[in-house]
């Protein structure tokens, strides 16, 4: 063969090879404390338990036990830490408290690479304790306006409505500006973040998620009427500003957009007696939340994921099994007048004897955090960032 039938065969060969390669896939996720995750790595022991969780504990660890690292997954996450975190997506992307932990974070990329054969890139900002009609207001939704009965409160208090005022101005829409310059930070050099990126491949904006919701839910002030239906149309109003101002900014009209509905406890249906008297409240949260997807202008490109259908029923049965257990102890020993020590030495007989093998193990293995943190259970934020991950392909029609 010739020279130049040598290169243009090399060529030839080449061509395609460029021409099929996968431009970079972005994936965006936001929100508070539970997209930050609370899962602490002890609890992934807790997914294998369950037969039908077993497949994804597979694929979250190596054959060895240790984490797996995902070779052609990364990510940037601000929030978590008091840092930005970059690197191969693995474990300890959660909130870095107490950790190493987990979020959502972690299963969605497990998830997504399914979908997708090219490279990924998550970039996450998540902070706790943030709202929507604060912290995260977007710009079209305009100022954050006091209703009579705040302002009725001020005034009884003897505030300055002057300087709330001033306050709350300072405090709106400062954490949707911190996630759209982040984004928009990592999107101008991702070579600093994903050191394989092919500038000649490009990138591709392929999903955002929102996963956020209990600052609004347990804000009597802001939605006075929460428990009665449309006590958060607000909630549902900015949440449709947030999407379209999320797609201007970033100039992209049709960004496949994902809203992860707030599930603590599980449906609401199931709540049992302790639970009762939220009930109300916390359905009208979550159908505010899914209200946006039901729109005419999102109806091909909002989804809403009910993280309700990942909650634990066995974690919530053998909790509310040991607190009854709990309670019976410190009455008896309150009757008796036992000491701090002989008290708890009861309730530790009681337990033993009260609980199942299954109960105790469960327990022990499944829950590192409170009930709003999704009981730090890596078996619920496992299925949930699975999920959102789902939904986030579908949109995409990725198959």
């Amino acid at each position: 063969m010739t020279y130049c039938k040598l290169v243009l065969a090399s060529l030839l060969w080449f061509v395609p090879a460029v021409a099929n390669a996968q431009p970079l896939r972005v994936f965006i996720l936001a929100g508070q404390s539970n997209m930050q995750g609370h899962a602490h790595v002890r609890t992934l022991e807790h997914v294998g338990m369950d037969p039908a969780t077993k497949p994804l504990l597979d694929e979250i660890l190596n054959a060895d036990g240790t984490p797996r690292v995902l070779e052609r997954v990364w990510i940037s996450s601000i929030g978590c830490a008091e840092a930005e975190q970059t690197g191969r997506l693995t474990t300890g992307f959660g909130a870095s408290q107490n950790g190493p932990k987990i979020g959502p974070e972690f299963t969605f990329g497990i998830t997504m690479q399914k979908f997708v054969d090219g490279p990924i890139l998550l970039i996450k900002t998540s902070w706790g304790g943030k709202s929507l009609n604060t912290d995260f207001r977007p710009p079209s939704a305009g100022a954050y306006e006091f209703n009579e009965t705040q302002l009725a409160t001020f005034q009884k208090q003897g505030k300055d409505l002057s300087v709330i005022k001033a306050e709350k101005e300072r405090a709106t829409g400062a954490n949707y500006r911190l996630m759209m310059e982040h984004v928009k930070h990592v999107l101008a050099d991702i070579k600093r973040v994903v050191p394989t990126y092919d500038t000649a491949q490009g990138y591709e904006l392929a999903g955002f998620v929102w996963f956020q919701g209990w600052n609004d839910m347990v804000d009597a002030s802001t939605y006075p009427k929460r428990d009665q239906p449309g006590g958060y149309d607000a909630y549902s109003q900015v949440m449709a500003h947030f999407i379209r101002d999320v797609r201007k900014d970033l100039n992209a009209p049709k960004l496949p957009f994902v809203i992860g509905v707030l599930g603590v406890g599980g449906p609401v249906a199931e709540y049992g007696p302790d639970q009762l008297r939220y009930r109300s409240i916390h359905q009208n949260f979550r159908l505010a939340m899914a209200a946006p997807a039901e729109l005419p202008e999102f109806k091909e490109n909002v989804a809403t994921v009910w993280t309700e259908k990942y909650w634990d029923r066995e974690l919530t049965a053998a909790k509310t099994k040991e607190n009854t257990i709990k309670q019976e102890a410190k009455k008896l020993a309150a009757e008796s007048k036992m000491k701090p020590a002989e008290e708890r030495a009861l309730q530790e007989k009681m337990r033993l004897a009260g609980l199942t093998e299954r109960e105790r193990l469960v327990l022990e293995k499944g829950i590192s955090n409170l009930e709003f943190h999704y009981l730090g259970s890596a078996k619920i934020l496992g299925g949930i960032g699975k999920g959102l991950a789902a939904a986030t392909a579908a949109l995409n029609n990725y198959k």
